[in-house]
């Protein structure tokens, strides 16, 4: 089985990693509990000055009028209130006067601690929570409990109130179906009030408003859930994402590599091209420029492999003839057929030297135009060198006529020994056509872009069925010349053609309307 792809991975760890973000809403809980906590007694202090206000107008107070007075409430409030008397004892207690009442107006319905614990999603966070806890390090101290609902005894919150002083506790509730915690608010009950001036009355008696916190926790329990269930939801999302966005990844790259292994044999020989990709990402570029260098490689191994047949081919001729001649050289005895057959051997390796040599030139062009480094020459400045050198060549024979040039300078990024060896071998190519007393004209010209330079002979033209051959290795056409192949090696315009295109350039060959061929070569122009 294939391994799974390790983009995927990656990606699949994280968006789940993004996805923890919202858990971290659990730990906000904490806060927000204690949050609650905080307004659940602010609230439960509140109900207990107004009772305790209510209950200042007294003297000393009496159970019947603390009862009286709570049962005027009608049990309409969420938290359980106890008044006791100055010695402590209990005078009035809310939950002897029967169950409370809960506006439907103003109440929240809250899933039951059944109902929430028998959903599934809840017991599988509980699950993950148990186990979280188990790997802590270690349990929080529990609350004290409350061991009986009405003490016998004042608590320590009823005697502080009754010393005057606010009392506040927390404890763990007995019963019920639920772990819970009961807040205990005491507050001091002052005979008149507080006077003026400041002046508070004696103390007769405390308020003890008291109130579970299962409210809070079932509102906890459903927040829990559905973050826990926004949590899967974005897990599952996050999984799904991962695993698309991997196939369109993964899925290419893969493909990219089964390719490029499939690609050689195992001489290191192309066995095909990589395929394009249509898609508009960064991975279709790749895939594109993948299977444009895999063309370049493929054109170019074809050309290698071209160029070696024709180098065999070229010297194949040379050889036989020396061998020939050396076989025939051995049964000869006249001096004149020996002289012969060694000027023909001698002819023949001169032959084969000029070839060798043009080979070796053309095989290191590429080589040398990148190890070059090319600057700015002006043409307009070489040409007329490069013409000067010429006419000592043709001796007269045949005239070489330099256009006007251009006023301003004609920049081209290059070297001048290159570009002075493309023009040379132009013009030798147009002198070995030229008839005698027949002129040459040379045309430099700057446009926009690009710098251009036409040379035009008087010679026979090129045929048309050769126009397209006029620049391969090895072609020579020469009817004129019977021995044409014994000084040309036909490499002189190929390598005129791969010195013009490794500068970027473009060269073409054409006849002209009034007899004679034409050559145009257009390089582009050296930035400034």
């Amino acid at each position: 089985m294939r391994a799974p792809s390790r983009i995927a991975i990656r990606l699949l760890l994280f968006n789940i990693l993004l996805v923890f973000l919202p858990a971290a809403g659990f730990f906000y809980l904490d806060v927000y509990e204690k949050q609650l906590l905080i307004v659940q007694e602010r609230a439960m202090v509140q109900q207990g000055r107004l009772l305790a206000a209510a209950l200042s107008s007294q003297g000393d107070l009496d159970a019947a009028h603390a009862e009286g007075l709570l049962r005027r409430l009608e049990q309409r409030t969420d938290s359980r209130l106890r008044i006791f008397g100055r010695g402590g004892e209990l005078l009035a207690d809310s939950a002897r006067l029967g169950p409370r009442r809960i506006e439907a107006a103003s109440s929240t319905r809250y899933p039951s601690t059944r109902e929430t614990r028998d959903n599934f999603l809840y017991r599988f966070g509980a699950f993950l929570y148990r186990l979280a806890e188990r790997l802590s390090p270690g349990p929080l101290p529990e609350p004290e409990s409350d061991s009986s609902p009405t003490p016998a005894l004042p608590n320590r919150e009823v005697r502080a109130a009754l010393a005057g002083r606010y009392g506040a506790g927390l404890r763990a509730t007995r019963g019920g179906e639920q772990p819970s915690l009961t807040l205990f608010s005491a507050i001091p009950v002052r005979s008149g009030g507080v006077r003026g001036g400041g002046v508070r009355g004696p103390v007769v008696g405390a308020v003890l408003v008291s109130q579970s916190t299962v409210r809070i926790l079932r509102a906890l329990q459903e927040v829990r859930l559905d973050i826990f269930k926004v949590f899967l939801g974005s897990v599952a999302v996050a999984a799904v994402l991962s695993l698309l966005v991997s196939t369109t990844i993964a899925r290419p790259l893969r493909q990219l590599r089964d390719e490029a292994n499939a690609l050689l044999d195992r001489r290191g020989r192309l066995l095909g091209r990589f395929r394009g990709s249509p898609k508009p990402d960064e991975i279709g570029d790749l895939a594109r420029a993948l299977e444009q260098l895999t063309t370049r490689l493929e054109e170019n191994q074809h050309a290698l492999e071209a160029f070696a047949a024709d180098v065999s081919h070229e010297l194949k001729n040379p050889l036989a003839s020396i061998r020939s001649a050396t076989e025939l050289l051995a049964e000869v005895d006249d001096p004149e057929d020996r002289q012969r057959f060694l000027a023909l051997v001698q002819r023949e390796v001169a032959r084969m030297e000029r070839l060798l040599t043009a080979v070796r030139e053309m095989t290191e062009i590429d080589a040398r135009l990148e190890a070059e480094a090319p600057a700015a020459v002006d043409l307009a400045a070489l040409l007329p060198e490069v013409v000067e050198n010429l006419r000592r060549r043709a001796d007269n024979r045949v005239r070489i006529n330099l256009q006007a040039l251009p006023s301003h300078p004609a920049l081209v990024r290059a070297t001048p020994e290159r570009l002075a060896q493309v023009f040379e071998n132009i013009l030798d190519n147009a002198l070995g056509f030229s008839p005698e007393a027949g002129e040459i004209a040379l045309t430099l010209e700057a446009n926009d872009g690009t710098v251009n330079v036409r040379v035009d002979d008087q010679g026979p033209g090129i045929p048309e069925t050769n126009l397209d051959r006029i620049f391969d290795r090895f072609f020579t056409y020469r009817p004129g010349e019977p021995n044409a192949r014994n000084g040309h090696t036909g490499l002189g315009l190929a390598i005129v053609k791969a010195i013009v295109e490794g500068y970027g350039g473009t060269i073409q060959a054409a006849n002209r309307p009034g007899g004679g061929a034409s050559f145009e070569v257009r390089l582009p122009t050296a930035p400034t």
